[in-house]
């Protein structure tokens, strides 16, 4: 009996067509096959079909100069052979790789070509595939109205597959519109269509778009939960997408993470720069230039914003140019050009993009017009400009809805309505509370209030020059460390968040320890950063725990009930001068203080010194000049801060809410605030939230623990627990990560001797040291219940990055978001033998009831004195909370 035959080139073709979606690897592998039997066979249309099916395997992988060569060898074998279906269907595939590799009108002449020979359904999928190109070139009108045509062929043909395709696309058109709900009614269909024609790696696509459109609509959990779903399904199919990593950028950029989506962005842009895919490149240009104005950076902003536009003009993008353009304007409109030129072209950008639909580019454009025209004295311009702006006050996108209302009352500003502009900040900032409620995640939560800053700082603006201290303090307090007023949103307790946890300590440790022996740490290194990673993506996906925001802020008169005979000082900074808002016994009080820069380079040399005797540099005599350079740092901050407000302050308890630099500030360290009670607080919110909390019966256990590589840590832990009954003391192996984690869930006081380390890269792994590795920030969100008073003595244990919007992050700052009521730590590093001493002192107070802040005081007076290294501890310390 004969063997059988092989399946002919035409067959085996088309089967590498339909396996494309699923693997397109073999889909390769089986159309160079196929080719190889159509040379064999002499058959051009069926080698037409095998390279076009090569080519769009490429195209997923994705490898577009390889997909091109292909689709180019496929209508050229179609053309030879005459067959004129071959030719067109692979034209119509090689217009699709044209326009990923930015080539705009060759892709749109390639599907004009074929469109003069397919008919019927080929036609529709055609017309369908010419939507997608018109789209991409930013004219969706045009796209839309293809889309309406092919689809409903499509689904008479019973083509589920192209009719997925087609709604994947135009989902994704939507979601540029704002029209969500029509995207996610396309999106789920599409998705739907391509599941049940088992085309995993055509529904991970879909879910990729699903992700795009929940990241308009604000939801940042959702979103990055499906950009990682669809990444791990095309991580399975050998074909990721560098886009992904765009789009998951463009949801950080939304959420305020400027400098995380701007890595993100560069590392992309190299890989999409070396695969020739020029039309997602250009688009990743354009988010990385609005990444560099939002971090700040005006010159890389422009710079990047000119070859982005300059690779859409060449592309024939005309709506994607002109969003170029407008970063390009606000970055020149940062570095002061001339308002004549800014107001031109604002008006033409603003024009144009109202015509295409871009709205925040368009909002831009219209403030800057506005700004430029009030500059020229043309009111009438910048009101119209205003007034238009205005208009999408009740956009979808948080972006447009913030420009919008910050236009709004700029208008109102304008036309001497004060009531109605604060009418309008208040209701942008609700909009931005709304946001930071719904996303979860911490640094989410504390980096979305970047959207509120302009706005908060207008109305802050408007409150001083009324003069009135409530209102400034109203004002202060609306936008200020508003992240630690939600509910917490506990991180997902998933077995990856907690293997990831476990495995970044493992490795942290690993990395501590080759260090020390001076081995090779590369390879732990990067290993470490991975699983830093992983720790990131499980805990971002955390979901909102509220559904409204939480109000404008406790009035002054609840503030002045609580604080009984204590004063609240709240700092603020407005346009370069310190401003101090008082409260207490004397009412409610504003002084202006001076200018901001002196007060922070005094806080820069007073951290020179308490580091330099915390270190024990130099000789005792050297040591002796550091500590009178340092309390001379320390009386010029007592001088600037303080001693202005004597008449109001007296000799009063204080509790003190600092901004931007002064966070940092060791006010035990100033001579007007060392021997008195003083409490410091993220904001007067906070401080009341964590005053008024319910102190629970029983109290829970004390937990004391120390961390390795501190001597005195031991020693200092030890004595501690003989001055408490049944106290619960974790040294050497037992005081490991997860034991310590245990034990402080519910603990009433918690003592935590190790080594403590400030990330400001990321403030969120920000970390305690103890015998298998470091106990982050990542690790107390977890905790069930927080301890209530914890002691940190560790070094700079009570320093916080600070955020846009006097938004905190650290471990002092999540202990109070979690709940805790007390968190005393050191804002400097400290001696830890002299840190021993200061201890045994202030828990002896504490045992006996004395309020910490109190406690802290009377150890400084007690210990202070006995030398320059414990002198500088002392200073060190705060109370942080109530």
């Amino acid at each position: 009996m004969a063997p059988p035959r092989a399946p002919a080139a035409r067959s085996l073709a088309e089967s590498a067509l339909e396996l494309v979606g699923r693997d397109p690897r073999a889909a390769l592998a089986l159309a160079d096959a196929a080719a190889a039997a159509a040379r064999r066979e002499r058959d051009p249309g069926a080698g037409s079909t095998a390279h076009r099916a090569a080519g769009l395997a490429l195209r997923e992988l994705p490898d577009l100069a390889g997909a091109e060569r292909r689709l180019r060898a496929a209508v050229t074998a179609g053309d030879r052979g005459g067959d004129e279906q071959a030719a067109a269907l692979a034209r119509m595939s090689l217009a699709l790789v044209l326009l990923d590799r930015g080539r705009i009108r060759a892709a749109l002449s390639a599907a004009d070509r074929a469109a003069g020979v397919l008919r019927g359904l080929p036609a529709a999928r055609l017309k369908s595939q010419r939507a997608l190109i018109l789209q991409r070139a930013g004219r969706l009108d045009e796209a839309l109205a293809a889309f309406a045509e092919a689809l409903p062929v499509l689904r008479r043909s019973g083509d589920a597959l192209w009719e997925a395709r087609a709604l994947n696309n135009r989902g994704l058109l939507y979601g540029y519109r704002g029209a969500l709900a029509a995207a996610e009614a396309d999106l789920e269909r599409a998705r739907g269509l391509h599941a049940a024609l088992g085309l995993a790696k055509f529904a991970a696509d879909v879910d990729w778009n699903r992700g795009f459109v929940a990241g308009r609509r604000g939801d940042v959990p959702a979103a990055l939960a499906r950009f990682d779903a669809a990444e791990k399904a095309l991580v399975g199919s050998g074909a990721v997408h560098p886009q992904l990593y765009v789009d998951r950028a463009e949801v950080l950029l939304g959420v305020g993470l400027a400098e995380q989506a701007r890595d993100v962005l560069r590392r992309t842009i190299t890989i999409l720069r070396s695969g020739g895919q020029d039309a997602d490149l250009a688009e990743g240009l354009v988010l990385l230039a609005r990444a560099a104005l939002d971090a700040g950076d005006p010159a890389e902003a422009a710079t990047v914003a000119r070859q982005a536009r300059t690779r859409f003009a060449r592309q024939g993008r005309a709506g994607w140019a002109l969003q170029a353009g407008v970063i390009e304007l606000r970055a020149a409109e940062l570095a002061g050009a001339p308002a004549a030129g800014l107001l031109r072209t604002a008006l033409a950008r603003a024009t144009a993009l109202a015509a295409v639909g871009w709205r925040a580019a368009e909002l831009d454009a219209r403030l800057t017009a506005a700004a430029a025209a009030t500059r020229l004295g043309r009111a009438e311009l910048a009101d119209d400009q205003l007034a238009r702006a205005s208009a999408a006050r009740r956009a979808a996108s948080l972006d447009v809805r913030t420009r919008a209302w910050y236009a709004s009352a700029m208008r109102q500003v304008a036309d001497g309505n004060r009531g109605r502009a604060l009418a309008a900040l208040r209701a942008g900032l609700t909009a931005v509370e709304r946001r930071q409620a719904a996303v979860g995640a911490t640094e989410f939560r504390v980096h979305v209030a970047a959207h509120g800053v302009r706005l908060a700082q207008l109305g802050l603006s408007l409150a001083i020059d009324g003069g009135d201290p409530r209102a400034v303090l109203r004002w202060a307090e609306r936008v200020r460390a508003r992240s630690l007023r939600l509910p917490p949103a506990r991180p997902p307790a998933d077995e990856e968040l907690a293997a990831a946890l476990a495995e970044l300590r493992r490795l942290s440790a690993a990395l501590l320890a080759a260090q020390l022996d001076g081995k090779e740490s590369g390879g732990l290194a990067l290993r470490q950063r991975a699983a830093e990673e992983r720790v990131v993506r499980a805990s971002r996906t955390a979901p909102g725990a509220w559904p409204a925001p939480v109000g404008p802020g406790p009035a002054p008169a609840t503030l002045r009930a609580e604080l009984g005979d204590a004063v609240l000082v709240e700092y603020v900074q407005h346009d370069g001068e310190l401003l101090a808002v008082t409260l207490g016994p004397r009412g409610c009080r504003l002084h202006r203080l001076g200018p901001a820069a002196p007060v922070g380079s005094a806080v820069q040399e007073a951290h020179f010194g308490l580091r330099r005797l915390a270190l024990g540099f130099g000789t005792s005599r050297g040591a002796d000049q550091v500590r009178r350079a340092t309390a001379a740092a320390a009386g010029a901050l007592d001088a600037a801060l303080v001693a202005p407000l004597a008449a109001v302050v007296a000799d009063r308890p204080v509790v003190i809410v600092p901004t931007g630099a002064l966070h940092a500030v060791p006010w035990g360290l100033l001579p007007d605030l060392a021997a008195r009670p003083v409490r410091v607080a993220p904001s007067a919110a906070a401080w009341l939230r964590a005053a008024t909390r319910p102190v629970p019966h029983p109290a829970g256990p004390v937990v004391l623990a120390a961390g390795p590589g501190l001597p005195a840590a031991h020693t200092e832990v030890v004595g501690v627990g003989r001055t408490y009954d049944r106290a619960r003391v974790l040294v050497g192996d037992e005081a490991s990560a997860a034991a310590v984690t245990s034990a402080l869930d519910g603990a009433g006081l918690a003592h935590l001797a190790a080594h403590g380390r400030l990330r400001t890269d990321n403030p969120l792994f920000s970390a305690l040291d103890f015998a298998d590795g470091p106990l982050t920030v990542y690790d107390l969100e977890r905790l069930g219940r927080a301890p209530r008073l914890v002691v940190l003595p560790a070094c700079q244990s009570g320093t916080s990055a600070v955020r846009a919007g006097d938004e905190l992050m650290g471990l002092a700052t999540a202990l109070l978001a979690l709940g805790t009521r007390t968190v005393v730590a050191a804002v400097a590093p400290v001696h830890d033998v002299a840190t021993s001493d200061l201890m045994e002192s202030l828990h002896r107070r504490l045992r006996a009831g004395v309020p910490p802040e109190s406690a802290v005081a009377a150890a400084r007076a007690e210990v202070g004195p006995t030398g320059p290294a414990a002198w500088a501890a002392a200073a060190s310390f705060s109370v942080f909370g109530a």
